[in-house]
């Protein structure tokens, strides 16, 4: 299968490993930024099989992940009124809030839906003009089309029972606020190719001449992330700090210009909490004032809402790339899939959920660089 089945290559992967092996001459440190670039590491073990040549540190990439615990609050003090049905992708609803996750509230009897493109909450909307309903905009770059679409799409029928609770957040500042970190350790990155295909990559040179750090965008396939992981290794080694595009299949410098023409109509750029991090200056998007009322918080009053993060778990030292998952001490104690202290432990792109799911024995096994 084209795009699919070359990217899955044994033969060529370790090729690339070998490759890697010649080039690199120290060890290097590199942070993948997403989530699903971490999960497949893990799953095919790529994470231990460029050992010691490469330390892969899992950065936030997860939206879910990073959405924060003030604003999971929020959503589920909405999600309790009798007159809203609530709207969600399904990765949301087990996310922990201060006590409490979407997942029971349904069970008590409220109307929480999964939906699985904001434009269905839109045309739930439609169908019942008696309710209130809000869709959870959660997400990067790579979701904020579909959420301004549907924005857009509910002004035009001039609906006037459709809100949303926006939480969408913006990679490159994420990546800056790592770097300008004193702690900072990370030495290259894997820009996320999904990121890119909306929003291209020019952002991505400013970074790489002020911080002087190679960033190449990867797609999600094993071989994509051995080749764009030797790709950062001979820029490192060649004292370069460039930003290239491994997953030029899909991925363009100037990224779609017709999604940001509507991301941009929709939103504007905000300062915005992250999980765990705390404030990032301009790092998230909210809705322009000429579509503050299809604003959930503003419509159900809950901008006051402002919990505190449990001290026990420490996901926003993962999410930073500060400590590794397993280096938690509730990591698989206290905190398990089932039973969450934070969301990278829930979140089928969170680092915690990847090193519980696949395990340090399991990933070392060069078993997975086939077909799963």
């Amino acid at each position: 299968m084209k795009f699919v089945d070359e990217y899955r290559d044994p033969e060529l992967a370790h090729r690339l490993l070998g490759e890697l092996a010649r080039v690199a001459t120290r060890p290097w440190s590199i942070m993948e930024v997403c989530g699903g670039q971490t999960h497949t590491l893990l799953r095919h073990g790529i994470d231990q099989l460029v050992k010691p040549l490469v330390k892969l540190v899992h950065g936030p990439g997860c939206p879910v992940c990073v959405t924060p615990l003030e604003l999971i609050d929020k959503a589920l003090a909405i999600a309790q009124r009798p007159e809203v049905i609530f709207t969600s992708f399904g990765d949301m609803l087990r996310v922990p809030g201060s006590g409490d996750d979407l997942l029971r509230v349904r069970a008590r009897g409220g109307d929480v839906r999964i939906v699985y493109s904001p434009l269905d909450a839109v045309t739930i909307a439609a169908e019942n003009p008696a309710r209130q309903v809000v869709f959870f905009a959660v997400g990067f770059e790579t979701t904020a089309p579909a959420t301004a679409l549907a924005v857009a799409e509910a002004a035009r029928r001039r609906l006037t029972n459709f809100s949303m609770l926006v939480s969408h957040v913006l990679v490159p500042p994420a990546i800056e606020a790592i770097l300008a970190s004193p702690t900072n350790r990370i030495q290259g990155f894997l820009a996320a190719g999904h990121v890119c295909t909306v929003v291209g990559f020019e952002d991505y040179f400013r970074l790489a001449e002020r911080y002087r750090v190679p960033i190449v965008v990867t797609g999600f396939e094993p071989v994509d992330l051995l080749e764009g992981i030797l790709m950062v290794v001979r820029q490192l080694e060649t004292g370069r700090c460039d930003v290239e595009n491994q997953y030029a299949r899909s991925v363009k410098r100037e990224g779609n210009t017709r999604a940001q023409a509507i991301v941009h109509e929709v939103y504007e750029v905000c300062d915005r909490p992250w999980r765990g991090i705390g404030i990032l200056p301009r790092s998230g998007l909210r809705l322009r004032s000429a579509y503050h009322a299809y604003d959930a918080e503003r419509r159900f009053a809950v901008e006051s809402i402002r919990p505190i993060e449990p001290a026990e778990c420490r996901s926003g030292e993962v999410l930073q790339g500060l400590i590794a998952p397993d280096e938690c001490p509730e990591f698989g104690r206290r905190c398990t899939p089932d039973r969450p202290l934070g969301a990278p432990m829930v979140s089928s792109e969170g680092a915690c959920a990847a090193y519980y799911r696949y395990g340090r024995a399991q990933a070392a096994k060069p078993v997975g660089l086939v077909p799963t």
